[in-house]
């Protein structure tokens, strides 16, 4: 798929610290409980690390419990989805519908959410741009 945002792989190194290049570019996992998004109740905008394109809105974010921030739904045509069977798992991928990056992926459980999802999204791959 072509991107909106498209830069070679020596431009994303460049501009993403080896952290963010492995989550974002080669789908990587941070681990659990340990990112900077999974518990804040901060009221904002949740923004592409990789591109700046808004995603997330505050107020579909929940606590689930599952170590990373979950949404149950993103803003409107902002992701794409991806199906993964890495890991001998049967997943859906969310990346960035702007740039491609990873961001993490969306299960079907819903923890009793408006939209039945819950999407799993790496606090590495988000910025919050916080609400005025």
């Amino acid at each position: 798929m072509a991107y909106d945002v498209d830069k070679t792989d020596e431009q994303w190194r460049q501009e993403l610290s080896p952290e963010e290049y492995a989550v974002l570019r080669q789908a990587g996992t941070e681990r659990a409980f340990t990112g900077e998004y999974t518990d804040t109740e901060s009221t904002g905008t949740y923004a592409c690390k990789a591109c700046g394109s808004e995603l997330f809105t505050s107020d579909t974010k929940f606590h689930s419990g599952c170590g990373w921030p979950s949404f149950y739904q993103p803003i409107t045509d902002t992701v794409e989805y991806i199906e993964d069977v890495s890991h001998g798992m049967k997943r859906v991928e969310v990346r960035c519908a702007t740039c491609g990056s990873h961001l993490g992926h969306v299960f079907p459980d819903g923890y009793g959410t408006p939209t039945g999802d819950r999407f799993c999204i790496n606090s590495i791959s988000l910025t919050l741009k916080a609400a005025e």
